[in-house]
């Protein structure tokens, strides 16, 4: 396992990869050391972000293992379909996954989701309209999304 610090437009990813795929990207409050050989897969990954961060990019390709419950693992999937831009919410998300009643089991996986921005959970709100929750806080989700074009928050 391999561990990247990378200092983004709203704070520091902890990237976690193996060889071949990216199995964390999670905000967090200071960097520690990074691992001295970074593997191919997480290059491409910090390339990806900057090209993201730098609005040229609108779609990562990047072999992801995020590690969860087929519950979890079905909502990570579904979050990828949400294209860029866009947003949707906590309930048509648990339409998208089959479970139309499971809003907040969907939120509170969406919560958990272990690769912030590539599997775009940010782009989930409420039902209302309104931006709903974060776990790298309100702030950070306005500025992805504003980012991407979204304005309205």
């Amino acid at each position: 396992m391999s561990i990247f610090y990378y200092s983004s437009p709203v704070g520091i990813l902890e990237i976690k990869s193996t060889e071949s795929h990216i199995t964390q990207l999670l905000f967090k409050e200071s960097a520690k050391t990074s691992s001295e050989n970074i593997p191919a897969v997480m290059k491409e990954c910090i390339r990806q972000l900057d090209e993201y961060f730098s609005g040229n990019r609108k779609d990562f390709t990047l072999p992801l293992a995020p590690e969860g419950t087929t519950f979890q693992c079905s909502v990570w999937k579904a979050l990828q379909t949400i294209p860029y831009g866009q947003t949707i919410s906590y309930k048509e998300l648990a339409e998208r996954v089959e479970h139309p009643k499971a809003c907040r089991a969907v939120g509170t996986a969406n919560g958990r989701n272990p690769i912030v921005i590539i599997i775009p959970c940010h782009r989930v709100i409420a039902a209302n309209g309104t931006l709903g929750g974060y776990a790298g806080g309100l702030d950070i989700k306005t500025i992805l999304l504003k980012l991407e074009g979204i304005d309205r928050f």
